[in-house]
């Protein structure tokens, strides 16, 4: 049985054509035998199987009704996803802030807008839409519920419209008023709802509105369950986030526009991430949290794909035409993915690539302190797969202050102090003032814009090169205007030394080379120019952070490949990042895009990655099993040959009268049985004495002297195999909870907050 939902899943939201006081006479009166649907609905109730109780979810009738207390109401927001509708619940501290508005604001006019899960959603209560703040995102519908409906196929409580949760709402309160149930109410549109007694109201509609593919006479009178307030649902509604943020961390997407094999979005990715970091600092800093030392940690989704593939390039459209149309699936996902790492090897769109990253996190970096003026805390990143790569040539090319006071700005400069009037009115372009103004555009921001945000503001294209351009000039580094390469410290490969007919040592590269430059490309203003020595990148103009990062976290990351292709074939111990002091690089045992980063620094040692710890404080029992066995075989192993090689000297050295005395009652088997058990004893000791006194290995000082490379535990069935699960072992770092708790780990023993590990 079904009825005709409205669009957002709910009724639809026609007042009742009912007379309150024909609804509510005498509780004797009896309505004539007939297909009527309360007749309907009386007979399934007093025939009810067991199997249809709880249906109906009859409990018992002759309790004592409670007097009338007004329903207190709970603010769900809709999500859609493929063509799937469903009602998703505020936590209670957002709810209550929003019924409160509600309150106080049907006084007003004006708008009222709240800040709801964790300030990164803006509810607009008169208008009920909720609307993102950190990204593009069309806005969703918010609903102030107070009644719920659920058939039998569905798998949760729906919220009804609030012009027909009203409606119910009065025709309840009469009837718990006047003691008066066994009462209908009827819709325009047809449904029907019945209140049986206050722990008993159903809803269904006529058959002749019914699913014709409905033929079951069963399916056909079964109503659906009525509950009033979301207490008496079973939905789980979310803890509150703490309001104060003790760090913030913005995360950069690998190629392609998903993020996982479900095909979510950054964003849905960074969303669960944070969900999980939630639950770990519950857990694991508890004492903490009771204590008010730990606020939370908030983490923010850098989407550099879609301003690539957008209309402003131009790439995706220029692909599509050379793009065979055999095997369209495939060459569609190999265009919007794979092309990625194509894209960010050429000098035009490895310049939109970087520039899009870098000034999306300002400009998220900015918002989130206008929306958190009391954040004292610091910034990390995060960057996945290709994310990491780009991070990491960013934070290469990075300017520290000392470099800014000889010229090399490390923040955005100024442009010479002028205002925007002064600089249109010097290019001649002072029209195009108020334009500018209109969207509260200065020289700082105008300098993170590109050529597409100029011509969404209707700028011909000859004004626009020539502001980006005097922009860009004033902005840029002396070093990049000028066209020379600077390479970073530490990343540099010595140039080949030959010797001349003298016996002289030189470079083996000409003045020719060293300014070696390739023909501009016709497409791009960047620089065609190659390293002749150092990571072999191509000579872009690195822009420049408004903030130091404390920690790199690289997640299935390519960097060392990348690395080594470029040239480079060792990482100075002594090299840094220039604005971050601290780099780790993690990954699955089975990912195919992982390389490791410690052997670049250290060839000459051969260093197992250090073991990610398992989130509930363990190995992986497969894992120590493995670790046993292995164990316990190279034990035996070794008795094995110690015990053939004493037995052999003792053969032929030594007479039988010279052995050691046998005392009484103990065999030779046993003796050797109580000595190979004391060795595998000893031997485990040492074992376990190792792991807890491992000593800590200086790996250059990319990560401060520490350990970069981590690796996660494999799950039991992914050891089965490793091939099956490849790809899904580069995807699974958004929904590691062991990864999350390291970022936490680090973040926190920073800020001096102790570790506890829950009790199994």
């Amino acid at each position: 049985m079904s009825f005709s939902p409205g669009e957002e899943g709910g009724l639809s939201q026609a007042a009742p054509n009912v007379n309150t006081e024909d609804l509510f006479d005498s509780p004797t009166q009896t309505v004539a035998t007939g297909n009527t649907p309360e007749d309907q609905v009386s007979h399934v109730v007093d025939e009810a199987s067991p199997s249809s109780t709880s249906s109906f979810e009859m409990l018992d009738m002759e309790s004592v009704p409670a007097p009338y207390k007004e329903v207190q109401p709970h603010w769900f927001f809709c999500r859609r996803a493929d063509d799937n509708t469903s009602w998703l619940p505020f936590s209670r501290e957002d709810s209550d802030k929003l019924e409160r508005a509600c309150n106080t604001g049907d006084k007003e006019e004006e708008e009222v807008v709240v800040a709801v899960d964790g300030e990164r959603y803006d509810v607009h209560v008169k208008e009920r839409k909720r609307y993102a703040i950190y990204w593009e995102q069309a806005p969703t519908e918010v609903r102030r519920c107070t009644w719920f409906y659920k058939g039998d196929k569905d798998t949760r409580f729906m919220p009804y419209p609030e012009d027909f949760s009203k409606n119910l709402e009065e025709a309840y309160m009469i009837a718990v008023t006047l003691d008066e149930w066994k009462r209908k109410l009827d819709f325009p549109t047809g449904e029907t709802v019945i209140l049986h007694n206050p722990k008993l109201i159903m809803q269904y509609q006529p058959i002749g509105l019914q699913d014709e593919w409905v033929s079951s006479p069963s399916e056909q009178t079964r109503p659906r369950t009525v509950k009033r307030g979301v207490d008496n649902i079973s939905v789980e509604i979310p803890d509150g986030e703490p309001e104060k943020v003790d760090h913030l961390v913005f995360m950069v997407h690998g190629i392609g526009p998903a993020c996982d094999l479900r095909f979510r979005s950054i964003i849905q990715c960074v969303n669960d991430f944070r969900s999980a970091s939630l639950s770990l600092l519950a857990s694991h800093y508890k004492r903490a949290q009771q204590e008010g030392q730990v606020g939370r940690v908030e983490f923010l989704p850098v989407n550099w794909h879609s301003a690539l593939h957008g209309d402003a390039t131009g790439v995706d459209e220029d692909i599509q035409r050379i793009t065979l149309p055999s095997i369209s699936r495939l060459r569609h996902f190999t265009n919007d993915t794979l092309l990625d790492l194509f894209f960010y090897n050429s000098p035009t769109y490895c310049q939109t690539i970087v520039d899009t990253v870098a000034s999306e996190i300002n400009r998220l970096h900015t918002l989130f302190k206008q929306r958190h003026p009391e954040f004292s805390g610091a910034v990390s990143v995060v960057g996945h797969s290709l994310g990491s790569l780009i991070l990491f040539d960013l934070l290469t090319n990075q300017r520290t202050g000392s470099e800014a006071r000889d010229g090399v700005p490390s923040e955005p400069c100024r442009l010479n102090c002028d205002t925007l009037e002064q600089t249109l009115t010097r290019l001649g372009l002072q029209q195009y003032l108020d334009t500018l103004q209109a969207e509260n555009l200065d020289l700082e921001s105008l300098a993170l814009c590109h050529d597409s945000d100029l011509k969404v503001l209707g700028i011909p294209l000859g004004p626009r090169k020539k502001i980006l351009n005097y922009v860009r000039r004033k902005w840029l580094p002396e070093d990049c205007k000028t066209g020379t390469v600077r390479l970073a410290p530490g990343l540099q490969v010595p140039p080949q030394m030959i010797s001349d007919h003298d016996g002289n040592q030189s470079s083996g590269l000409t003045p020719q080379q060293h300014q070696f430059h390739r023909a501009q490309s016709i497409t791009s203003a960047v620089d065609y120019e190659y390293f002749d020595v150092g990571i072999g990148q191509v000579s872009i103009d690195y822009p420049q952070l408004a903030f130091h990062p404390q920690t790199f976290f690289a997640f299935g990351s390519p960097i060392g490949m990348f690395l080594t292709v470029r040239g480079l074939k060792r990482i100075d111990p002594n090299y840094t990042f220039p604005t971050c002091k601290s780099f780790y690089n993690i990954y699955h045992p089975y990912d195919p895009v992982a390389y490791r980063i410690e052997p670049m620094i250290i060839s000459e040692e051969d260093l197992e990655p250090m073991l990610i710890p398992h989130h509930k404080g363990r190995k992986r029992m497969h894992l120590e099993l493995k670790d046993s066995l292995t164990r316990m075989s190279m034990d035996l192993k070794n008795n094995v040959l110690g015990s053939l090689r004493t037995a052999w000297q003792s053969f032929a050295r030594l007479p039988v009268a010279a052995l050691p005395p046998v005392e009484e009652g103990e065999t030779t088997i046993e003796r050797n049985l109580q000595e190979t058990q004391g060795v595998c004893e000893e031997a485990e000791s040492s074992v376990s004495a190792e792991e807890r006194e491992q000593p800590e290995i200086k790996v250059g000082m990319l990560n401060g002297g520490r350990r970069i490379d981590y690796v996660l535990q494999e799950k039991p069935i992914e050891s089965f195999n490793e091939y099956l699960f490849a790809i899904q072992s580069h995807l699974c770092y958004w929904e590691s909870e062991d990864t999350a708790l390291l970022l936490l780990k680090e973040i926190y023993d920073k800020l001096g907050v102790a570790f506890e590990q829950p009790q199994q």
